[in-house]
């Protein structure tokens, strides 16, 4: 399985200037159980942004930058090498960003959507999702509290 998993707006917006516009405490928690122990796929600019590893995934990394080198990750210049390194994995994840998850949508067998119930200013968008190629599995409303400014749905998506 190839799980292509992210946040993103109504807009699609994913984030800006490499920073994520909303805070969803259960979002993050939702990652984190899904994505532990698995290899997690995401270019470069993802890979930036995060202050260190998460802890329990094999995080592989796409650059064109065929001498760039990051600690604790594996290197790769494409998403099919980044798939070919996760072939005997059973569950794979591509964690963004908008780039790798345009291209990602062709090899994906799954799309982990949580639907933020706004619209954001953005340099960074999820695809559109083709309903004539994906179906909607289930779909899980969370409203605002005190912990969520905003209101959103986890969708699971299924390629027909």
């Amino acid at each position: 399985m190839i799980t292509m998993i992210a946040a993103a707006a109504e807009n699609n917006a994913l984030g800006k200037d490499g920073d994520i516009p909303w805070h969803l405490p259960d979002d993050f928690k939702h990652f984190k159980q899904l994505t532990t122990g698995h290899h997690i796929i995401m270019g470069r600019k993802t890979w930036e942004t995060f202050p260190k590893p998460l802890p329990n995934r094999t995080h592989v990394v796409i650059t064109r930058d065929h001498s760039y080198k990051a600690e604790n990750a594996v290197v790769v210049h494409s998403l099919e090498d980044a798939l070919a390194y996760c072939k005997d994995e059973a569950h794979t994840y591509i964690i963004g960003g908008g780039e790798i998850y345009k291209l990602g949508m062709d090899y994906a067998t799954h799309i982990e959507l949580t639907r933020v119930h706004n619209e954001f200013e953005a340099d960074a968008f999820f695809p559109e999702i083709n309903t004539n190629q994906w179906e909607l599995v289930s779909s899980v409303f969370h409203d605002v509290d005190d912990r969520h400014k905003n209101g959103f749905t986890f969708e699971s998506w299924k390629k027909l």
